[in-house]
């Protein structure tokens, strides 16, 4: 049972997804509502927050609130960067690169200082708030647009470490797959860059 439920759980959210495509939006007339559903319209936003929630479940402590904290507070200020004309390179290879870190951290159940693995979420939210921050000037209402993303961004993050705790505890290693499963996707986001 515990196999089809988080089976039926990923295949929807997949399914919910676009391929890569978040950051190419027409946003006019977009307020709190579009921030919100934003992070589920692009598989890599989706998979990469999906991912650091389940990483910190895996941590596990102080971890399953500072790492998604760490990627949160970043993005924001990756959003700022952009909006007051900071250039980020390499933008969506970052991204990328990000669903296939996040993915092997996962997969792997890699152990790092607290510090360490917040500084590396840290910089992955860099670059996927300065993407969403490049498009906040077209929308009717930026601030409400980037309240429901953070907010959609740490819902989340608190999905992936309710999924983590609950794959974590299974007799098949379903959290470590779902970890390849992003990171293979990475790979796949990488190459159509």
């Amino acid at each position: 049972m515990r196999i089809r439920y988080s089976a039926l759980l990923a295949s929807v959210l997949i399914l919910l997804s676009a391929p890569a495509s978040a950051h190419l939006l027409g946003m006019h007339g977009a307020g709190l509502d579009a921030g919100v559903i934003h992070p589920f319209t692009g598989i890599d936003h989706l998979l990469a927050m999906l991912a650091v929630g389940m990483w910190a479940a895996q941590q596990g402590g102080r971890a399953q609130w500072s790492i998604p904290l760490a990627f949160v507070a970043m993005m924001t200020l990756g959003g700022i960067l952009a909006l007051t004309g900071v250039h980020l390179p390499m933008v969506e290879t970052g991204i990328a690169t990000s669903v296939l870190v996040l993915g092997l951290l996962v997969t792997f159940c890699a152990r790092l200082p607290l510090a360490a693995g917040a500084t590396l979420v840290g910089i992955f939210a860099l670059f996927h708030g300065h993407a969403h921050g490049a498009e906040l000037p077209l929308a009717a209402s930026p601030v409400e647009y980037a309240l429901g993303f953070i907010l959609a961004t740490a819902a989340l993050h608190g999905i992936g470490i309710a999924l983590g705790n609950y794959m974590k505890n299974g007799s098949l290693p379903l959290l470590q797959l779902s970890g390849a499963a992003v990171a293979a996707t990475g790979v796949w986001l990488m190459l159509s860059i």
